[in-house]
């Protein structure tokens, strides 16, 4: 098992929930996105889709904290950040 994979996997995951709790249907196609890359994660432990949907989910992240800082928390975003580093 490969560590820093499990840790963007559950960074991914807190990703995913936080863009539940948002409640905007415009992440709906990003969620399941991320839904679905998670679980293939799980099935294959190929990390590659983590990394790209987890890049994309925190440029969204970023974007929804600069406009209402209080709905995104500040670790979520770090542990993805530092999750997707090389």
């Amino acid at each position: 098992m490969n560590v820093k994979s499990e840790k963007l996997k559950n960074a991914c995951k807190a990703a995913l929930l936080a863009l539940k709790k948002l409640g905007n249907s415009g992440y709906d196609d990003l969620i399941s996105k991320l839904h679905f890359v998670i679980g293939s994660y799980e099935f294959d432990k190929n990390p590659v889709g983590l990394y790209e949907f987890g890049e994309k989910a925190l440029k969204v992240l970023n974007d929804v904290k600069k406009k209402s800082p209080k709905k995104i928390s500040k670790k979520v975003i770090d542990d993805l950040e530092a999750s997707l580093k090389p």
